[in-house]
């Protein structure tokens, strides 16, 4: 089992570390990281580990910032000495929930929660659905449309018409691909988890862009991505360089 540490106090790694391979012995750690900036750095450029410790409370930010920015495939096991966090951790992939300081009765129980999961579903693995062909089919992988108002108006906008959701002035807005410009209803965060990830990408914290509407990208300052769209952007469109290889495997693998 490949694991990942991510937790900034350093002897609080080491300790779990040693505690996770006295529990399984056969476990490798792939990494130890201690931000929220490396760690999307590292989930976005490398493989999916089998599983993460998290600690939520990092050096710079709640963990859950990490889930804004780049899709986690595997289950996780968050660690922190408060458990007010509860709630939140299990909207984000969480399988348990383990308090400092650790002991290796809840440690070994949580990693044991995670191996019956797995095999469960690996002895099923046959007989679950295609699940990604039914969600095309009954037609809820990614929102459909979108109601907008305009000049007194409300409009529906077809989705597919969209080419890039923004912010101005603080306030959400959308472009067509017939350059035309609407107020969305929702908080771009909002609205990123009604699309379908493989056919919008948010770039940055401005930015939420439809893949039909990319045109070209080039290589930028500091290993960041400038990307150019079919139609004009307000401001330059820059994806960082903790994002670049996500979205190039996005645009590659759609």
């Amino acid at each position: 089992m490949n694991i990942i540490i991510i937790e900034d106090e350093i002897k609080t790694a080491k300790a779990l570390k040693q505690l996770i391979l006295s529990i399984l012995p056969t476990a490798r750690i792939k990494a130890t990281i201690a931000s929220i900036e490396t760690a999307v750095s590292h989930l976005s450029q490398n493989k999916s580990p089998d599983l993460i410790f998290m600690d939520v409370q990092l050096a710079d930010g709640l963990c859950f910032e990490i889930f804004k920015e780049v899709n986690v495939r595997c289950p996780v096991i968050f660690c922190t000495a408060y458990d007010e966090y509860a709630l939140e951790a299990f909207k984000s992939n969480g399988v348990d929930y383990v308090l400092k300081p650790f002991s290796v009765e809840s440690v070994a129980a949580a990693v044991q929660k995670v191996v019956n999961l797995k095999n469960f579903f690996q002895t099923r693995e046959n007989a679950l659905p295609d699940f990604e062909a039914l969600l095309e089919r009954i037609g809820v992988n990614g929102k459909k449309g979108f109601l907008v108002f305009k000049d007194n108006k409300y409009v529906t906008l077809l989705t597919e018409k969209i080419a890039f959701f923004f912010i101005k002035d603080e306030t959400p807005m959308l472009m067509t691909f017939d350059q035309q410009q609407y107020q969305a209803n929702q908080p771009l965060d909002e609205v990123h988890h009604l699309l379908a990830e493989s056919q919008f990408f948010r770039v940055n914290r401005q930015y939420l862009i439809n893949y039909s509407a990319v045109k070209e990208v080039e290589h930028y300052f500091g290993r960041k991505l400038f990307v150019r769209l079919s139609i004009p952007t307000p401001e330059k469109l820059i994806v960082g360089k903790e994002k670049s290889v996500q979205f190039l495997n996005w645009l590659e693998n759609r």
